[in-house]
């Protein structure tokens, strides 16, 4: 999907949620593990859930893997189940040198039909290289994250800029707004702010509202664009809104209330 085509949906939806399909199976509801495919069963009801109040689905792909070829199946089940109108993510933080790297974005991007993939970048710039080779296919690059672990290396002083300050400049050498994303914590508002102001035209991918505390209208004072600019990420508080019988239409209630947040925030913003 090209950057006009996901501006577009924004608009279209007035949202910019970005739904996690970080699916458990030892948390889904017990009357689904009678089904066949367990994990695709539940994904499917969330998707039909949520469809029309998201733009995009991250799929965390540690999820699947953990369960082998069974998983990588429900992966694959849930990737084509997905509406051609809304943004993939995998959520699979690759990056490796040489040929490896190729493998990776081939199996995302080829086999998987993948729109984006989230990439480690601290091999260096050639680890990344390769994902930025197709048209329409994203990277989405971790610059600060959300967890306590980031201030071990990525909130580190390098001369006189942060680590993660560093990755973003030399990242936008090989890619650039319309085919590369960055991962920033909702934890972190005001270092989103300055990042924007180092990269004003990139998307940003932001994990950590809702069930980590992030505040929604933080993100958005400090990160929103003219384009929006922003794939907001709720998994754990959509998905398992519920663990019963109603576990889709509470999901369903979930995202139709962050929806209804993001329309007013782009109304007053003037982007819809």
């Amino acid at each position: 999907m090209n950057r006009e085509t996901l501006v577009q949906e924004i608009k279209n939806k007035a949202s910019f949620l970005c739904v996690g399909l970080d699916t458990d199976i030892k948390k889904i509801p017990t009357h689904l593990l009678g089904e066949s495919d367990p994990v695709f069963a539940f994904n499917k009801s969330i998707i039909d859930a949520t469809k029309e109040h998201c733009v995009s689905y991250k799929i965390n792909t540690a999820f699947y893997e953990a369960l082998g070829s069974k998983g990588w199946e429900s992966m694959e089940r849930t990737l084509n189940y997905i509406p051609s109108n809304i943004f993939t993510i995998a959520d699979a933080k690759r990056g490796d040198i040489g040929n490896t790297s190729d493998m990776y974005a081939r199996a995302f991007f080829e086999t998987l039909h993948f729109d984006a993939v989230t990439l480690a970048p601290y091999m260096g710039k050639d680890s990344i290289e390769p994902f930025f080779k197709y048209k329409n296919k994203w990277g989405i690059v971790l610059a600060l994250t959300s967890n306590s672990g980031s201030q071990d290396y990525e909130q580190q002083n390098i001369g006189n800029e942060k680590l993660y300050e560093r990755v973003i400049k030399n990242t936008c050498e090989i890619g650039n707004a319309s085919n590369l994303m960055f991962v920033v914590g909702a934890t972190k508002p005001q270092e989103l702010g300055a990042i924007r102001k180092l990269v004003p035209e990139h998307f940003f991918l932001v994990p950590g509202v809702g069930a980590q505390g992030g505040s929604l209208s933080d993100v958005c004072e400090h990160g929103m664009n003219k384009d929006c600019g922003l794939l907001i990420n709720a998994s754990r508080s959509i998905i398992y809104a519920s663990n019963g019988l109603d576990f889709a239409e509470k999901a369903k209630e979930e995202a139709q209330k962050m929806n209804g947040e993001m329309k007013k925030i782009l109304q007053q913003q003037g982007i819809i």
